[in-house]
């Protein structure tokens, strides 16, 4: 079908932006070559290399010997004197740009021969569109190429982002070659309006190094007027790189960035990513630096909440509202243990060590039900399951909560500091210590153990 397609003759420039930060000098000049092999001269006005102050000698002068004899005029290396991440790093390359329309990519990029015309044409027919190419893979041990399958980007309340089914009207349409509505990007590659991109307020300047201004921008976009949507008939294949230059703590990174996108666009819903975190809504320890100016921002535009944003651009989100305490739930007759969800085929919770990793984050809800596991992501992918007292066994069980039919067996009383009973049995969650064969977590008639969690939302 993307072969059929026919687009205009006076498609807008486009300037490629690419940052790197200690990548391989092959590896840059590859993506440098495959971008101008594969779009249109007279689509192409510049290729920008925003180098985020890498150490490596070849990439200082042999990399702009390099461009500057093989593509004179064309390519512009800019230079940060200090390392400032990607999220900065793409904002310097944007400063750069004189294009009318910019591209990001990462420098481990090839593109496919026709991949510029679908985007361009997008954009010219409405510039509040936010286009991304379909990503293939690149395997990183022997350069191949793999397809992959046509997807949405989505994400879980942590904000880590993920390749989501494409909506139901497109699967409908019938048409593979049709734009793809997304709730957000993956983020290795984006196309937008320079222009526009600027009204709305960029990357957020405030985020370190990456993870999260990738959710930021879906979720702003589609907030303030915009859309974004992948097109099936622009590839660009990304290498899936093992080692990431960024230092090694992204997930640090990832969690501070996650809390200032909840603190500006999710309005009530910013709990979820609190809670996905297993960190207290108030004082969670992590200083997100002012958000003032990207409130500010969010008012200027006049963006719609992010209620309408769940409901009608990710409608498939689950939701956690019901939530009335979470996080490590602890016995006061065993110290250092925690419940925990145990390995997945037993179904039952166990005691362990305590981490407050995913496996140990508990969620006690209004209507009484005691979730144990991280949070879900998707209504396709499985729910948090929940604990059960099934009459028979004196251990709990940990089952998928929507097939449990006895719905006082999967209901529990509990109040902080209190005991843990379940109402369809009035059995007790208990702690039986076995001395040297360990500690067992068992139903038994209650005998005054109490539970503490960890959070509670007030």
């Amino acid at each position: 079908r993307c072969k059929e397609l026919k687009y205009g003759k006076d498609l807008p420039q486009i300037s490629i932006i690419f940052i790197f930060v200690n990548e391989a000098l092959s590896v840059i000049l590859r993506s440098v070559h495959s971008a101008v092999n594969h779009t249109p001269a007279h689509l192409l006005k510049e290729i920008i290399l925003v180098d985020d102050n890498s150490d490596e000698e070849e990439l200082k002068a042999p990399l702009e010997e390099y461009v500057n004899k093989r593509y004179p005029g064309l390519v512009k290396v800019v230079r940060n004197q200090k390392r400032e991440g990607l999220i900065r790093a793409r904002i310097e390359g944007w400063k750069a740009a004189t294009g009318q329309i910019t591209g990001f990519f990462d420098a481990h990029v090839e593109f496919t021969a026709g991949w510029a015309e679908p985007v361009l044409s997008r954009i010219q027919e409405n510039r509040r569109r936010v286009i991304l190419p379909s990503i293939d893979n690149i395997k990183q041990d022997n350069f191949e190429v793999q397809r992959y399958e046509n997807s949405a980007h989505g994400y879980s309340w942590e904000l880590w982002c993920m390749y989501i089914s494409p909506p139901k009207d497109w699967w409908d349409a019938g048409d593979p070659s049709l734009p793809i509505r997304t709730p957000a990007m993956i983020g290795c590659s984006f196309v937008v309006h320079r222009k526009f991109f600027g009204e709305i307020g960029l990357l957020d300047p405030g985020m370190d190094v990456y993870g999260g201004e990738n959710i930021e921008l879906g979720i702003k976009v589609w907030l303030c007027g915009g859309s974004m949507e992948v097109l099936p008939c622009s590839r660009v294949a990304h290498i899936e790189r093992k080692k990431k230059p960024y230092n090694n703590n992204i997930g640090f990174y990832t969690k501070r960035n996650a809390l200032r996108v909840a603190e500006v666009w999710m309005d009530d819903y910013k709990s979820h990513v609190y809670i996905a975190w297993n960190l207290p809504l108030e004082n969670p320890g992590i200083d997100i630096g002012d958000v003032s100016e990207r409130k500010a921002l969010r008012k200027s535009l006049k963006c719609k909440n992010f209620q309408w944003y769940l409901d009608h651009v990710y409608p498939e989100m689950r939701r956690y509202n019901n939530t009335v305490a979470y996080g490590e739930l602890r016995n006061n007759k065993a110290k250092d243990v925690c419940l925990d969800q145990g390995p997945q085929e037993n179904h039952t919770a166990i005691l362990y060590p305590c981490h407050g990793w995913g496996p140990q984050l508990a969620r006690y809800t209004k209507e009484g039900f005691l979730h144990l596991g991280a949070l879900g992501t998707t209504t396709l992918l499985p729910d948090t399951r929940c604990l059960v007292d099934n009459v028979k066994s004196r251990f709990p069980q940990l089952l998928d909560c929507d097939k449990v039919k006895s719905s006082l067996h999967k209901r529990w009383n509990f109040i902080q500091n209190g005991a843990i009973l379940n109402k369809g049995t009035g059995r007790c969650l208990e702690v039986e210590n076995r001395g040297m064969a360990g500690i067992d977590l068992i139903l038994r008639s209650c005998t005054g153990q109490r539970w503490t969690i960890k959070n509670f939302i007030k």
